[in-house]
């Protein structure tokens, strides 16, 4: 970033407590203030007016956005697509920054190389004094050492714009904010270390807070659908301990399954495994605590239920991936290259006046759910009128910064500028175009999505491996959409047909 970036600072919150002492203690930190704080509440129903809680020195820069109750990735969105600032720093509504947090903030983020994508500051996690933490204080102390924690992490905004945001299919904390640096490392951006840092206090916690922990394993399945086998690895996210689990839970089914069919010996068999399974799991929860009456109670029953959970949650997850995701030619696509005249804006045949762009009807909030789905997107446009001499690429560029302008950010243009006579093999119907949109992207041709109003778009999706949907308009010919593999309506029903990962 520039020398001294303009900075805003984003926090999605559910309204606790733990929110005050976040913004008393940005007020009280040394440095330059941000340019806004924007405090995003996605409760459901808010019934508390957070500007309450806003110090006097924030007051003129704080903001409070209305969000949806979609979870912290959904919350994340709102706030940074509402900032104009170079640079968006996240932070979780229960850390407190320390007394230098704004200006080792400034330093952190002044004269990064244009490759980094952000910067993450450092967590540290209290530890009781006088006792070894108990389980629920060691799962919130993993945060010291994940990576790309959104409890502290700072992006420019570009990369943000870039990659379309979090991916709003995450609707629980932990899997987020991982997603969305490996797209971002996966595209060439690279997310280096701050000298910055933040205090996370564990708050409290009830009985069963381990067992409901266990929801986040649907979203490792996602992850997984997403981005391999080795995402893990890749995320520095520790391994678990899926295997055991789904052998514990199996155990158990073994022998309900043999009390039901009046096998005693499957009944036995299974009963002994599944009982020796969750007495090794409860003493690896215990035996590195405080070992206090009801830290062992907790483990010795949650451990009892904990396997069960954990598996139905993955199970559930894969579930939702192969009705949400897919596979095959049914895959929900990993980019989406649209057509410009007459699948984004009007056809204004050669139009070299940016005054003249006007978007089609639910072109913005279909982009916007392509954003919010974590897609990204590119523009696979024939421009002729260059190469017939109508049009200067200027006033191409011109125009496509109008379209951005009104209908937010694109990803790259790929552009053909020959006349028809040309020959060229990047004019659709030929593939170049979406190839080289693909290539740009990361993403293989046979994973993208082509949307477009004319038989060339189709043909060209085809003759790259891509997969194609038509948006007739008036100047569509009848055989083309009778020969078109999928057909919507508009541009909001052909996006609505990819992401629910429909038949082609």
């Amino acid at each position: 970033m520039s020398g001294a970036p303009s900075v805003d600072v984003v926090v999605p919150t559910v309204g606790r407590p733990s929110l005050v002492a976040l913004l008393r203690s940005l007020a009280d930190a040394r440095g330059p203030l941000p340019g806004r704080v924007l405090v995003v509440d996605d409760r459901p129903a808010a019934t508390v007016a957070l500007t309450t809680a806003v110090p006097r020195r924030l007051a003129a820069r704080t903001a409070v956005l209305r969000g949806r109750p979609g979870g912290p990735a959904a919350a994340r969105n709102v706030g940074w697509r509402a900032s104009p600032a170079e640079g968006v720093a996240f932070l979780d509504d229960d850390v407190i920054v320390d007394d230098d947090w704004l200006e080792r903030l400034a330093a952190d983020l002044a004269g990064l190389d244009d490759d980094v994508a952000g910067s993450q500051g450092r967590i540290r996690v209290p530890r009781p004094g006088g006792r070894r933490p108990g389980d629920w204080e060691r799962n919130v102390a993993g945060l010291e050492q994940a990576r790309w924690a959104t409890a502290d992490l700072a992006y420019r905004r570009a990369a943000l714009a870039a990659a379309g945001g979090f991916d709003e299919r995450f609707t629980r904390a932990y899997r987020e904010d991982a997603e969305l640096a490996l797209r971002l490392v996966d595209r060439g951006w690279r997310i280096v270390a701050g000298l910055r840092g933040v205090t996370h206090p564990v708050r409290p916690a009830d009985f069963w807070v381990s067992v409901r922990l266990q929801a986040g394993n649907a979203d490792d399945a996602l992850m997984r659908a997403l981005h391999g086998r080795g995402w893990r690895t890749r995320a520095g996210a520790p391994q678990g301990r899926r295997a055991r689990h789904l052998a514990v839970t199996g155990a158990g089914i073994a022998a309900l399954a043999g009390l039901l069919l009046g096998r005693p010996r499957v009944a036995a068999a299974g009963a002994a495994a599944w009982l020796a399974g969750t007495a090794e799991l409860a003493w690896a929860r215990i035996a590195p605590g405080p070992r206090d009456r009801r830290e062992v109670l907790t483990m010795l029953v949650t451990s009892a239920v904990l396997p069960a959970a954990a598996s139905l949650h993955w199970a559930a997850g894969w579930w939702r991936v192969w009705r949400r995701v897919g596979r095959g030619p049914a895959a929900v696509p990993a980019a989406v290259l649209l057509d410009r005249d007459g699948t984004l804006v009007e056809d204004v045949p050669y139009n070299g006046e940016p005054a003249r762009v006007r978007p089609r009807p639910g072109a913005r909030e279909a982009l916007d759910r392509l954003r919010a789905a974590g897609i990204p997107t590119a523009v696979v446009s024939n421009q002729s009128g260059v190469g017939r001499g109508l049009l200067d690429p200027g006033q191409v560029a011109a125009v496509n910064a109008r379209c951005e302008e009104l209908l937010g950010p694109l990803g790259p243009w790929l552009v053909c500028p020959h006349a028809p006579t040309a020959g060229c093999s990047c004019r659709k119907p030929a593939p170049g175009l979406v190839l080289d949109a693909a290539a740009a992207l990361g993403v293989e041709p046979a994973r993208c999505a082509v949307i477009g109003d004319i038989g060339a778009d189709v043909e060209a999706a085809r003759a790259a491996g891509a997969r194609a949907v038509l948006v007739p308009t008036a100047r569509t010919r009848r055989r083309e959409v009778l020969e078109a593999p999928e057909v919507a309506a508009d541009l909001p029903a052909a996006v609505d047909l990819l992401l629910r990962g429909g038949p082609p």
